[in-house]
């Protein structure tokens, strides 16, 4: 994979006959549950050398629903202490209309496992499938580091004379010197660590003057110990629109939570769509979490025409994360070559079917480790 896809090295890479590495797979709801099986499937033709074991978990709608179950008890310390990565699937079901229990599965296990780094690589693998004329791959690749363990996500607020014409909402933006020193810091670590020469911290302190004045401050700390990254910063309109005018000025963006969650599905949007968008949530001492990020697709879920390819890309960033490169490189080569030959789903323009694609994409890595291209 692309060296820009997030590694933390957390895992040395396993050794052949060696103890297997152990992944915890939650499928989740809706199209999720088509899409992760296809992952799985081309995670183990890529890692065919290797040892690994799957232990599957009903964990989503359909367990809350029967058992109001959502994560069950001590889950987060048995990911903690039993599993090396988690693969999950979207959550979200129209049948839980607070969707209650995607919250407090995904939300919980962020925070839970303490999954600070948000890593979101937005690569783009065919010139075709970007909305920007004249671009083509190689002036879309960059990543964007999102805190992702505070600001406006943590839940603490609350609502005042609710139905009433008075009625008071309040969300607080949580942020502390750790939580902003951490993840500022892997990023200029993920850039040094891959020979990137340009990061940019995104904030709108100008407008949020002491939340973001303490990402200001840590910034400007921290940049004078990596005097060898070209660093700056940009308010977050500001980036939003250098994107979308000239996204090749980018390697390396790390911002808040928030627009860390809205900043990454524009970048995802430039090199293709959500459909072809895989994420991290890493810890880089213990169990990571990686996940596509285009959610549950109730409207389309069972019709057997889901794009599994962010689920498979998401597949690869935990092979790239266990330190397995050729692996994980095979699965991105499997990838460009079915968006090269057309062998895609219908909402990429081709005619396959989720679990048709999944097996192209399966049956192509495995020809690389026949061939000899990867291991």
């Amino acid at each position: 994979m692309h060296p820009q896809a997030a590694s933390s090295n957390a895992h040395p890479p396993a050794k052949l006959g060696g103890p297997a590495s152990r992944i915890a797979v939650i499928p989740g709801d809706g199209i999720g549950r088509e899409v992760i099986p296809e992952a799985c499937k081309v995670l183990c033709a890529a890692a065919a050398n290797r040892q690994i074991e799957m232990v599957h978990f009903d964990w989503g709608a359909d367990k809350f629903l029967k058992e109001n179950v959502t994560l069950p008890s001590g889950a987060d310390q048995m990911l903690r202490d039993e599993f090396d990565a988690i693969l999950l699937g979207a959550l979200g079901d129209p049948r839980v209309p607070s969707n209650k229990h995607a919250a407090e599965i995904l939300l919980g296990l962020r925070f839970k496992l303490d999954l600070y780094v948000n890593a979101r690589p937005v690569e783009l693998l065919d010139g075709r499938f970007t909305p920007l004329r004249d671009r083509t791959e190689r002036d879309i690749r960059f990543i964007v580091f999102r805190e992702n363990t505070e600001g406006l996500y943590v839940g603490m607020g609350g609502i005042f004379k609710k139905g009433t014409p008075d009625e008071v909402a309040l969300q607080e933006d949580v942020n502390t010197r750790k939580g902003v020193e951490r993840i500022i810091r892997y990023a200029f670590e993920h850039a040094q660590r891959h020979g990137l020469k340009r990061l940019c911290m995104s904030d709108k302190s100008n407008a949020l003057t002491f939340g973001h004045d303490l990402w200001q401050r840590v910034f400007a700390e921290l940049r004078r110990e990596y005097p060898q990254i070209d660093s700056r910063h940009l308010y977050i309109d500001t980036l939003a629109m250098e994107l979308i005018r000239d996204p090749r000025q980018f390697d390396v963006i790390v911002t808040c939570n928030l627009f860390g969650d809205i900043i990454s599905d524009l970048g995802a949007q430039l090199a293709g769509g959500l459909g072809l968008a895989p994420s991290g949530n890493i810890n880089p001492q213990s169990t990571s979490l990686f996940e596509p990020v285009h959610g549950s697709a109730p409207n389309i879920a069972g019709k057997g025409i889901a794009n599994p390819i962010g689920s498979v890309l998401a597949a690869a960033m935990m092979l790239n994360h266990f330190g397995w490169t050729p692996e994980s490189a095979a699965v991105e080569a499997a990838v460009r070559a079915a968006l090269r030959e057309n062998q895609v789903t219908p909402d990429l323009g081709g005619r396959l079917s989720t679990r048709a694609a999944g097996d192209w994409l399966a049956n192509s890595v495995t020809k690389q480790r026949l061939s000899g291209t990867t291991t």
